[in-house]
Protein backbone atom coordinates (compact mmCIF):
# COMPACT_ATOMS: atom_id res chain seq x y z
CA UNK A 1 0.00 0.00 0.00
CA UNK A 2 1.54 3.77 -0.96
CA UNK A 3 0.55 6.45 1.40
CA UNK A 4 1.06 9.22 -0.47
CA UNK A 5 1.00 12.95 1.25
CA UNK A 6 0.39 16.27 -0.22
CA UNK A 7 1.98 19.25 2.18
CA UNK A 8 -0.02 22.78 1.66
CA UNK A 9 3.11 24.58 0.46
CA UNK A 10 4.90 23.94 -2.87
CA UNK A 11 7.26 20.79 -2.01
CA UNK A 12 6.98 17.75 -3.20
CA UNK A 13 4.55 15.44 -2.43
CA UNK A 14 5.96 12.48 -0.05
CA UNK A 15 4.74 8.96 -0.70
CA UNK A 16 5.57 5.97 1.84
CA UNK A 17 4.99 2.48 0.96
CA UNK A 18 3.28 -0.07 3.41
CA UNK A 19 3.25 -3.98 3.96
CA UNK A 20 -0.18 -5.57 3.29
CA UNK A 21 -0.74 -6.55 6.99
CA UNK A 22 0.13 -2.41 8.34
CA UNK A 23 -2.07 -1.51 5.48
CA UNK A 24 -4.79 -4.03 6.24
CA UNK A 25 -4.02 -2.76 10.00
CA UNK A 26 -4.08 1.17 9.06
CA UNK A 27 -7.82 1.24 7.45
CA UNK A 28 -9.30 -1.20 10.51
CA UNK A 29 -7.74 1.69 12.56
CA UNK A 30 -8.96 4.35 10.67
CA UNK A 31 -12.51 2.89 10.15
CA UNK A 32 -12.89 2.18 13.84
CA UNK A 33 -11.64 5.65 15.15
CA UNK A 34 -14.50 7.12 12.15
CA UNK A 35 -17.05 4.62 13.37
CA UNK A 36 -16.25 5.49 17.11
CA UNK A 37 -16.67 9.03 16.34
CA UNK A 38 -19.44 9.10 14.38
CA UNK A 39 -21.50 6.95 17.09
CA UNK A 40 -19.74 9.80 19.77
CA UNK A 41 -21.50 12.30 17.93
CA UNK A 42 -24.46 10.21 17.67
CA UNK A 43 -24.93 9.58 21.21
CA UNK A 44 -24.12 13.68 21.66
CA UNK A 45 -26.86 14.41 19.26
CA UNK A 46 -29.12 12.39 20.85
CA UNK A 47 -28.29 13.50 24.42
CA UNK A 48 -28.79 17.32 23.50
CA UNK A 49 -31.79 16.66 21.53
CA UNK A 50 -33.13 15.47 24.86
CA UNK A 51 -32.07 18.12 26.48
CA UNK A 52 -33.63 20.68 23.77
CA UNK A 53 -36.87 18.37 23.89
CA UNK A 54 -36.93 18.87 27.47
CA UNK A 55 -36.34 22.70 27.23
CA UNK A 56 -38.87 22.73 24.38
CA UNK A 57 -41.38 21.18 26.57
CA UNK A 58 -40.52 23.31 29.61
CA UNK A 59 -40.58 26.56 27.27
CA UNK A 60 -43.72 25.66 25.97
CA UNK A 61 -45.78 24.65 29.37
CA UNK A 62 -44.89 28.10 30.34
CA UNK A 63 -46.13 29.80 27.66
CA UNK A 64 -49.55 27.36 28.39
CA UNK A 65 -49.30 28.54 32.03
CA UNK A 66 -48.67 32.19 31.22
CA UNK A 67 -52.20 31.67 28.73
CA UNK A 68 -53.54 29.83 31.65
CA UNK A 69 -53.23 32.40 34.59
CA UNK A 70 -54.59 35.08 31.65
CA UNK A 71 -57.50 33.21 30.66
CA UNK A 72 -57.83 32.58 34.36
CA UNK A 73 -58.00 36.62 34.86
CA UNK A 74 -60.04 37.38 32.00
CA UNK A 75 -62.66 34.75 33.86
CA UNK A 76 -62.51 36.58 36.72
CA UNK A 77 -62.69 40.15 35.41
CA UNK A 78 -65.32 39.06 33.27
CA UNK A 79 -67.58 37.56 36.25
CA UNK A 80 -66.94 40.78 38.25
CA UNK A 81 -68.24 42.44 35.33
CA UNK A 82 -71.32 40.77 35.27
CA UNK A 83 -72.24 40.79 38.98
CA UNK A 84 -71.84 44.65 38.63
CA UNK A 85 -74.13 44.23 35.52
CA UNK A 86 -75.96 42.13 37.56
CA UNK A 87 -76.29 44.23 40.77
CA UNK A 88 -77.17 47.12 38.56
CA UNK A 89 -79.98 45.78 37.00
CA UNK A 90 -81.08 44.65 40.37
CA UNK A 91 -81.13 47.81 41.59
CA UNK A 92 -82.75 48.99 38.17
CA UNK A 93 -85.52 46.68 38.99
CA UNK A 94 -85.92 47.43 42.22
CA UNK A 95 -86.62 50.72 41.19
CA UNK A 96 -89.16 49.89 39.05
CA UNK A 97 -90.75 47.63 42.11
CA UNK A 98 -90.62 50.69 43.52
CA UNK A 99 -92.26 52.80 40.85
CA UNK A 100 -95.08 49.88 40.32
CA UNK A 101 -96.14 50.31 44.24
CA UNK A 102 -96.53 53.47 43.84
CA UNK A 103 -98.70 53.66 40.71
CA UNK A 104 -101.18 50.69 42.55
CA UNK A 105 -101.15 53.21 45.91
CA UNK A 106 -101.87 55.79 43.54
CA UNK A 107 -104.43 54.07 41.95
CA UNK A 108 -105.97 53.18 44.93
CA UNK A 109 -106.42 56.25 46.24
CA UNK A 110 -108.18 57.37 42.93
CA UNK A 111 -110.30 54.49 42.89
CA UNK A 112 -111.48 55.49 46.53
CA UNK A 113 -111.82 59.25 45.99
CA UNK A 114 -113.57 58.21 42.73
CA UNK A 115 -115.45 56.04 44.20
CA UNK A 116 -114.77 53.52 41.68
CA UNK A 117 -114.75 49.42 42.07
CA UNK A 118 -111.49 48.41 40.44
CA UNK A 119 -111.68 45.33 38.79
CA UNK A 120 -108.31 44.82 38.92
CA UNK A 121 -105.61 45.09 41.47
CA UNK A 122 -101.69 43.32 42.31
CA UNK A 123 -103.10 40.33 43.10
CA UNK A 124 -105.48 40.35 40.26
CA UNK A 125 -103.79 41.77 37.29
CA UNK A 126 -105.67 42.91 33.79
CA UNK A 127 -106.43 39.94 31.50
CA UNK A 128 -103.95 39.44 28.58
CA UNK A 129 -102.96 36.75 26.09
CA UNK A 130 -103.43 35.99 22.36
CA UNK A 131 -102.98 32.78 20.06
CA UNK A 132 -99.69 30.70 20.33
CA UNK A 133 -96.72 32.33 17.90
CA UNK A 134 -96.44 30.59 14.95
CA UNK A 135 -93.16 31.38 14.55
CA UNK A 136 -89.93 30.94 16.43
CA UNK A 137 -88.96 33.42 19.26
CA UNK A 138 -85.81 34.96 20.32
CA UNK A 139 -84.56 35.41 23.80
CA UNK A 140 -83.42 39.23 24.07
CA UNK A 141 -80.06 39.91 23.90
CA UNK A 142 -78.36 41.72 27.16
CA UNK A 143 -78.21 45.38 24.83
CA UNK A 144 -82.08 44.51 24.15
CA UNK A 145 -82.96 43.50 27.55
CA UNK A 146 -81.43 47.01 28.99
CA UNK A 147 -82.97 49.25 26.17
CA UNK A 148 -86.43 47.52 27.33
CA UNK A 149 -86.08 47.82 31.12
CA UNK A 150 -84.87 51.69 30.18
CA UNK A 151 -88.12 52.54 27.98
CA UNK A 152 -89.97 50.64 30.57
CA UNK A 153 -88.76 52.73 33.37
CA UNK A 154 -89.39 55.95 31.92
CA UNK A 155 -92.88 55.06 31.21
CA UNK A 156 -93.69 54.07 34.09
CA UNK A 157 -92.17 57.16 35.71
CA UNK A 158 -93.98 59.20 33.12
CA UNK A 159 -97.17 57.49 34.28
CA UNK A 160 -96.59 58.15 37.82
CA UNK A 161 -95.56 61.77 37.56
CA UNK A 162 -99.14 62.28 35.51
CA UNK A 163 -101.10 59.50 38.30
CA UNK A 164 -99.82 62.12 41.15
CA UNK A 165 -100.78 65.36 38.76
CA UNK A 166 -104.34 63.77 38.88
CA UNK A 167 -104.52 63.23 42.46
CA UNK A 168 -103.39 66.46 43.07
CA UNK A 169 -106.50 67.75 40.96
CA UNK A 170 -109.09 65.64 42.30
CA UNK A 171 -107.63 66.15 46.05
CA UNK A 172 -107.98 69.51 45.30
CA UNK A 173 -111.36 69.01 43.62
CA UNK A 174 -112.71 67.22 46.69
CA UNK A 175 -111.34 69.92 48.80
CA UNK A 176 -113.36 72.48 47.09
CA UNK A 177 -116.17 70.28 47.81
CA UNK A 178 -115.58 70.13 51.57
CA UNK A 179 -114.74 73.61 51.77
CA UNK A 180 -117.84 74.77 49.56
CA UNK A 181 -121.07 75.72 51.76
CA UNK A 182 -123.72 73.83 50.39
CA UNK A 183 -126.73 71.97 52.01
CA UNK A 184 -128.66 72.53 54.91
CA UNK A 185 -127.55 72.73 58.43
CA UNK A 186 -130.76 70.88 60.03
CA UNK A 187 -131.65 67.38 58.85
CA UNK A 188 -135.33 67.64 59.60
CA UNK A 189 -136.97 71.31 58.99
CA UNK A 190 -139.54 73.60 57.41
CA UNK A 191 -138.41 77.19 56.20
CA UNK A 192 -139.98 79.96 58.84
CA UNK A 193 -138.75 82.67 56.66
CA UNK A 194 -136.65 83.09 52.86
CA UNK A 195 -133.46 84.99 51.51
CA UNK A 196 -134.19 88.80 50.98
CA UNK A 197 -136.97 91.45 51.48
CA UNK A 198 -139.69 90.63 54.38
CA UNK A 199 -142.13 91.99 57.31
CA UNK A 200 -140.24 92.17 60.18
CA UNK A 201 -142.15 90.01 62.46
CA UNK A 202 -141.09 92.31 65.69
CA UNK A 203 -141.53 95.13 63.91
CA UNK A 204 -143.87 94.77 61.01
CA UNK A 205 -141.79 97.03 58.93
CA UNK A 206 -139.97 96.06 56.00
CA UNK A 207 -136.74 94.90 56.46
CA UNK A 208 -133.94 92.86 54.42
CA UNK A 209 -133.43 89.26 55.46
CA UNK A 210 -129.44 88.62 55.07
CA UNK A 211 -130.30 84.55 55.65
CA UNK A 212 -132.48 82.03 55.68
CA UNK A 213 -134.25 80.17 59.09
CA UNK A 214 -135.30 76.89 60.02
CA UNK A 215 -137.62 76.01 62.60
CA UNK A 216 -137.67 72.97 64.58
CA UNK A 217 -137.53 71.34 68.37
CA UNK A 218 -135.20 72.90 70.87
CA UNK A 219 -132.02 71.18 71.04
CA UNK A 220 -131.93 69.99 67.76
CA UNK A 221 -128.53 69.31 66.13
CA UNK A 222 -127.02 71.97 63.89
CA UNK A 223 -124.63 70.80 61.29
CA UNK A 224 -121.96 72.93 59.56
CA UNK A 225 -122.46 73.06 55.72
CA UNK A 226 -118.76 72.84 54.76
CA UNK A 227 -115.61 72.30 56.63
CA UNK A 228 -113.63 75.01 57.79
CA UNK A 229 -111.99 76.92 60.55
CA UNK A 230 -114.06 78.86 63.89
CA UNK A 231 -113.90 81.78 63.88
CA UNK A 232 -116.72 83.27 66.23
CA UNK A 233 -118.37 81.15 69.01
CA UNK A 234 -120.29 83.22 71.30
CA UNK A 235 -123.51 85.70 71.79
CA UNK A 236 -123.58 88.84 69.33
CA UNK A 237 -125.95 91.42 68.81
CA UNK A 238 -129.45 90.27 66.99
CA UNK A 239 -127.74 86.86 66.30
CA UNK A 240 -128.05 85.43 69.98
CA UNK A 241 -125.30 82.55 70.53
CA UNK A 242 -123.85 82.60 67.27
CA UNK A 243 -121.28 80.15 65.19
CA UNK A 244 -119.22 81.63 62.72
CA UNK A 245 -117.33 79.57 60.35
CA UNK A 246 -114.52 80.28 57.49
CA UNK A 247 -114.23 77.95 54.47
CA UNK A 248 -111.65 80.01 52.65
CA UNK A 249 -112.01 81.73 49.29
CA UNK A 250 -113.59 83.90 51.18
CA UNK A 251 -116.77 82.00 51.87
CA UNK A 252 -117.81 82.17 55.40
CA UNK A 253 -121.44 81.22 57.16
CA UNK A 254 -122.92 81.81 60.22
CA UNK A 255 -125.65 79.63 62.69
CA UNK A 256 -127.44 82.16 65.08
CA UNK A 257 -130.02 81.95 68.12
CA UNK A 258 -128.39 78.78 69.43
CA UNK A 259 -129.01 77.18 72.76
CA UNK A 260 -125.73 76.02 73.19
CA UNK A 261 -122.65 76.66 70.76
CA UNK A 262 -120.52 73.19 71.04
CA UNK A 263 -117.38 74.51 69.01
CA UNK A 264 -115.06 76.82 70.16
CA UNK A 265 -112.79 79.99 68.05
CA UNK A 266 -110.35 78.22 66.26
CA UNK A 267 -111.64 74.62 66.15
CA UNK A 268 -111.51 72.67 63.06
CA UNK A 269 -115.25 71.35 61.79
CA UNK A 270 -115.92 68.79 59.31
CA UNK A 271 -118.57 68.66 56.69
CA UNK A 272 -121.66 67.39 58.52
CA UNK A 273 -119.99 67.84 61.86
CA UNK A 274 -122.41 68.63 64.73
CA UNK A 275 -121.75 72.46 65.72
CA UNK A 276 -124.24 73.44 68.30
CA UNK A 277 -128.07 72.92 69.61
CA UNK A 278 -131.19 75.03 67.96
CA UNK A 279 -132.62 77.41 70.67
CA UNK A 280 -134.24 80.88 70.24
CA UNK A 281 -131.17 82.92 71.47
CA UNK A 282 -130.78 86.68 70.45
CA UNK A 283 -133.87 88.77 68.56
CA UNK A 284 -136.14 85.79 68.16
CA UNK A 285 -139.76 84.98 67.94
CA UNK A 286 -139.31 81.04 68.59
CA UNK A 287 -137.12 78.14 68.48
CA UNK A 288 -135.42 78.08 64.87
CA UNK A 289 -131.53 78.75 63.20
CA UNK A 290 -130.72 81.79 61.38
CA UNK A 291 -128.50 80.40 58.73
CA UNK A 292 -126.27 82.78 56.56
CA UNK A 293 -123.68 82.66 53.83
CA UNK A 294 -121.45 85.34 52.82
CA UNK A 295 -118.21 85.39 50.19
CA UNK A 296 -116.15 88.26 50.66
CA UNK A 297 -118.68 90.78 52.77
CA UNK A 298 -122.07 90.08 50.49
CA UNK A 299 -124.76 87.93 51.35
CA UNK A 300 -125.59 85.32 48.92
CA UNK A 301 -129.13 83.56 49.25
CA UNK A 302 -128.49 79.59 50.33
CA UNK A 303 -131.50 78.75 48.67
CA UNK A 304 -130.20 79.77 45.40
CA UNK A 305 -126.57 78.96 45.63
CA UNK A 306 -127.22 75.84 47.50
CA UNK A 307 -129.90 74.40 45.74
CA UNK A 308 -132.07 74.15 49.11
Amino acid sequence: MRIIFLPGSRRKSLSVSLGPVVGVLLMISVTAGLGAAFYGGLHYALVHTQDIRNSLRDAAGSVWKKELEAQIEIVGRTRIEAEKSLDAMAGRVSILQGHVLRLDALGSRLAAMADLDMEFGVDNPPGMGGPAPTVAQQSLGAGDFLSTLADLERDLQDKSDKLSALESIMMARSLKEQTHPKGTPVADFWMSSAFGFRTDPLTGKREFHSGVDFAGPTGSSITAVAAGIVIWSGPRLGYGNLVEISHGSGYVTRYGHNSKNLVGVGDKVKKGEIIALMGASGRTTGTHVHFEVVRNGEYLNPRGKMNL
